[in-house]
């Protein structure tokens, strides 16, 4: 991409709010689910606060328009002296997929995760995500955990 359509990931800034929701709420469609108010109030805080282990956020836009984001948090991990990072949520707007978005996103955790000395960065997604599978197929190795949840 070039000129006007040039794909920018940068930070989350307060500015975004409308248009991160709009993005995150499209995020928990795809997933078959939604949160009250208090959740969207509460988790855009966190995204732009100082906790360093609370969550941070990634906006990629595309000619100043948001079309994509990244969610991820550092934390500790039993198995590593250093913080490890968990990418909780990626999204790219259907309308423009394929033009490399959800790679910029995570080569951007990437980067954050380098930044502060974290060595591993790891994320879920649903079986069903098939589109998002080859892509993290290229960029990631899939793990042979499978997860479970309190009943």
């Amino acid at each position: 991409m070039t000129g006007s359509d040039a794909l920018i990931v940068r930070p989350l800034i307060s500015s975004d709010r409308s248009a991160w929701h709009e993005l995150w709420a499209a995020y928990l469609a795809f997933y078959e689910t939604s949160r009250p108010k208090e959740v969207f109030d509460t988790y855009f805080d966190r995204l732009l606060g100082n906790d360093p282990q609370d969550f941070n956020a990634l906006i990629a836009e595309i000619d100043g328009r948001p079309v994509g984001l990244a969610h991820y948090l550092f934390h500790r991990h039993g198995w590593n002296v250093e913080n490890v990072c968990y990418l909780q949520d990626l999204y790219a707007d259907p309308a423009v997929r394929g033009r490399g978005i959800g790679r910029a996103l995570i080569e951007g955790v990437y980067a954050a995760a380098d930044a502060v000395g974290a060595p591993s960065v790891y994320w879920l997604t649903q079986d069903f995500n098939t589109q998002a599978r080859k892509l993290y197929d290229r960029v990631g190795k899939l793990s042979p955990f499978i997860k479970y949840e309190r009943g």
